[in-house]
């Protein structure tokens, strides 16, 4: 268990600061230089920061907004849920300062600069979300209304509060396009998140519902597919059927629809996705 713990550990050392840096790069390359305030801590102190000419830095403004914010926290949960995630957030703020003293922001095609910060932003938090870490922020936010009230809608709270750092940023910008580009920015930011959390490979899974089960399973076998046959009765004629259910890679999804198709052009089939998929052939279990 030791060994295991220390484990964890080292890996944590490496991918909290890296994961931070990332999310730190995305926001002095793209975010700040183009006044791209994608919602969240960040995004605000990037607009209030601009509103004060300057004169307190982002990372500083970060700091300061997340620090009521880790007090309610620390009452709450106390401080060892906590640490990874102060230490995360306390180096944002650092890097986000000290790379603005050397990283030259990017101020070209504004959009690019939504989409490649929305790209590294994403990829610094999904990093430090799938080691159980946030940078605070809307994070520890949610965390605080979920545990005051399990039962609370706090993904709508929570999109409502970052429309409104999006509406604050337009107004102190007096840009709407500001506020376009930060919902672009936010978009490929839950995409990539998404991607690292979930995993990136899209599975598919066929269902099939025939009189002809046992062919079309014996053409699938044939072709390496895995096939769960599960007996099942028509609602409106009373009559027994089977449904096959076989999960396929991508580039084998079209071949097992069309040998399905060939031997019962008459069943009925339906499509779905799988994001995650474990057991032989496909992820291991452990």
């Amino acid at each position: 268990m030791q060994k295991l713990w220390n484990k964890k550990l080292w890996i944590d050392c490496l991918v909290v600061p890296f994961g931070t840096a990332l999310l730190a790069l995305g926001i002095v390359l793209f975010n700040i230089p183009n006044d791209i305030a994608p919602g969240g801590v960040s995004g605000l102190a990037t607009a209030l920061s601009a509103w004060m000419n300057g004169r307190v830095s982002v990372g500083m403004l970060s700091l300061a907004l997340n620090l009521p914010l880790f007090v309610l926290a620390l009452v709450r949960f106390g401080l060892r849920p906590l640490t990874g995630t102060l230490a995360s957030t306390v180096l944002l703020s650092f890097m986000i300062d000290g790379f603005g003293l050397f990283i030259p922001g990017y101020t070209g095609n504004t959009l690019l600069a939504a989409v490649f910060g929305g790209v590294l932003s994403g990829a610094g938090m999904g990093l430090l979300l799938r080691r159980g870490y946030t940078t605070g922020g809307t994070d520890l936010l949610s965390a605080l209304l979920n545990s005051r009230n399990p039962n609370l809608p706090v993904a709508r709270l929570l999109l409502i509060i970052d429309a409104a750092v999006v509406g604050v940023a337009v107004l102190i910008f007096r840009n709407i396009e500001v506020g376009l580009y930060s919902v672009v920015a936010i978009f490929v930011t839950t995409k990539v998140i998404d991607g690292i959390l979930v995993g990136a490979d899209t599975e598919r899974v066929l269902y099939v519902i025939t009189g002809r089960g046992a062919e079309i399973t014996a053409k699938l076998e044939e072709m390496d597919l895995g096939v769960t046959l599960v007996e099942a009765t028509g609602g409106y004629t009373g009559e027994g059927r089977q449904m096959l259910v076989v999960v396929t890679h991508r580039n084998q999804f079209a071949q097992a629809l069309a040998a399905a198709k060939a031997i019962d052009p008459a069943a009925f089939m339906f499509v779905s996705n799988a994001t995650e998929v474990h057991g032989e052939g496909f992820k291991p279990i452990a």
